[in-house]
């Protein structure tokens, strides 16, 4: 029987009744009309904090995006537990709007093409970075299966080699088209407004210019907290592989914009590759 993974931050990052979860993700609208084109992207990065922090961010990305049939949504790993590049590869992900399944033909194939994924579930049980993203596609979106891949530790040629992997996997299946890469990660960690904004825009600038090398190098070099930096790099080598030409800066603010405490803030960015 294919496993069900029950939601394991419900009522934590986000409401866990449906209704109050719908009217937050409508909140993130605010006054404006949204937009009703709908863009063609290859794939996008979003944000993982609470709702109350980074919700406006991943919906101001979410909401602009065409919808696709499938979805690959890679996040790091923060529990340390399972395997270094885990993807799970059946069952389905309950969250307060209903099941998605995981699409286990896609989930083989990238299985086959890259010798760095092990079939795993251990490392997705209590992970929230790829959870958190779910309900805000399921809002816009009714009808889409997805394949969740966490990322723990390696070194830059692996992360790079997932990205080749896994557009080598779609390539095969025919599924390119048909499907939007999302990378989740939050940025700079607990560190003043200025400092996190000034780091923040240096690994933006590299995501910016589809520099996966400059923005491993600028996260090293400049001790900059991007928790998501593994899954980032892994999906601009894919989405360049897949034919993206360039990636926008949809929204960015900090934790200060919902605490009002500049002193110790996280950064949020959400950007779309095209």
């Amino acid at each position: 029987m294919a496993e069900i993974r029950p939601p394991a931050v419900a009522g934590q990052f986000y409401p866990l009744k449906p209704r109050e979860l719908r009217e937050q993700i409508k909140s993130f609208a605010g006054a404006r009309i949204p937009a009703v084109i709908q863009r063609e992207a290859i794939a996008c990065l979003l944000p993982h904090a609470g709702y109350i922090y980074s919700g406006s961010v991943a919906y101001s990305v979410v909401s602009q995006l065409k919808i696709k049939k499938n979805l690959i949504i890679l996040g790091p790993n923060h529990t340390g537990m399972g395997a270094n590049f885990s993807i799970m590869a059946e069952g389905s992900w309950e969250t307060p709007l209903g099941k998605v399944e995981i699409n286990p033909s896609l989930a083989d194939k990238l299985l086959s093409k890259s010798a760095l994924l092990k079939s795993d579930t251990q490392a997705h049980k209590f992970e929230h970075s790829i959870e958190v993203e779910l309900p805000l596609f399921q809002y816009f979106f009714q009808d889409f299966t997805f394949v969740p891949i966490a990322v723990g530790s390696g070194d830059f040629k692996n992360y790079q080699q997932l990205g080749l992997d896994i557009a080598a996997g779609l390539k095969e299946a025919g599924l390119e088209k048909e499907t939007l890469i999302a990378a989740s990660s939050d940025m700079t960690h607990y560190e003043d407004a200025k400092s996190a904004r000034h780091k923040d825009h240096q690994a933006i600038e590299a995501i910016q210019e589809l520099d996966e090398r400059k923005l491993y190098s600028r996260v090293k070099e400049l001790n900059i907290s991007m928790c998501g930096y593994a899954p980032a790099i892994a999906m601009l080598c894919a989405a360049k592989s897949l034919g993206a030409k360039k990636a926008e800066l949809i929204k960015y603010q900090t934790s200060a914009e919902a605490t009002g405490d500049t002193s110790s803030v996280v950064g949020y960015a959400g950007m779309i590759v095209i």
